[in-house]
């Protein structure tokens, strides 16, 4: 385990219930996406890794799969044992899987590539648990078109404070944010057929809301706020609260454009 796996394990314990309610309102619109690029249906035997609190598992089970979800984070996995008693719920970490190969028919993976600390061995850890011909399919935001969660770090630099020492300056899958080099990464694992396709919507949420939930509900942003002095915090606020005016409607919500890949391909 590196540094950045060692600061996901840490940073995301006791955060479950809070992302359910808050940030996992983001992350849900890609989840029937991700079936369909993986070509889930009735018959398959899917592995839902990172499976957080289980909105790609709760939808394929609705199309009548055989889903086992995998998570690092005691919490989220119990959340989604008492949600959802017909899929296999399991702890474990990428890229060190306790299945033996091929075991699937089809692997997704739901913005959790961006949080390993080595993508290029996750990715050929899930090529070696699909069998022949099965899918893959793993989501990543697009940051610059995401301003729900740029946002943050926008507020952050206008005040110039540094992160907190045990925050990652580097993001390892930082180089694979674009669909050709996401897509190669696929490809580099003996993936065929890569590619990656882009989905954009518009999530709408309470700005105040939303800010209690980044700083309780996420171990990136959440760590790096949250540790910050009360008039530092209050800096970031304002500065959160000053960008936010460009994507307030009438009814007080606002309205940020989201955009993520998917990118897909066959054993």
């Amino acid at each position: 385990m590196n540094d950045f796996d060692a600061f996901e394990r840490s940073a995301w314990q006791g955060r479950a219930e809070i992302y359910d309610r808050g940030f996992a309102r983001l992350t849900v619109r890609i989840a029937e996406p991700l079936l369909n690029s993986a070509r889930v249906d009735a018959r398959t035997r899917l592995l839902d890794i990172g499976c957080g609190p289980g909105p790609v598992t709760a939808a394929a089970l609705g199309r009548g799969a055989e889903v086992t979800a995998v998570d690092a984070d005691l919490d989220m996995m119990e959340l989604v044992a008492r949600r959802h008693p017909h899929a296999t719920v399991r702890m474990a970490a990428l890229p060190d899987l306790p299945f033996p190969d091929a075991e699937f028919d089809a692997v997704t993976g739901n913005f959790v590539i961006n949080h390993v600390g080595d993508p290029a061995a996750a990715v050929a850890e899930l090529h070696r648990v699909l069998r022949p011909g099965g899918r893959i399919a793993l989501s990543c935001w697009l940051p610059s078109e995401t301003p729900a969660s740029l946002i943050f770090a926008q507020a952050v630099a206008a005040v110039g404070v540094p992160a907190p020492a045990d925050v990652p300056a580097i993001r390892p899958f930082g180089p694979y944010m674009e669909a050709g080099p996401f897509a190669g990464l696929l490809t580099e694992a003996g993936f065929a057929g890569a590619s990656a396709d882009t989905l954009r919507w518009t999530h709408e949420v309470d700005p105040s809301s939303w800010w209690d939930d980044i700083l309780a509900g996420t171990a990136m942003s959440g760590a790096t706020i949250a540790r910050q002095s009360a008039e530092v915090q209050a800096g970031i606020r304002a500065e959160y609260d000053k960008l936010v005016r460009d994507y307030l409607q009438d009814d007080g919500k606002a309205a940020f454009p989201a955009a993520a890949l998917i990118a897909h391909a066959t054993r």
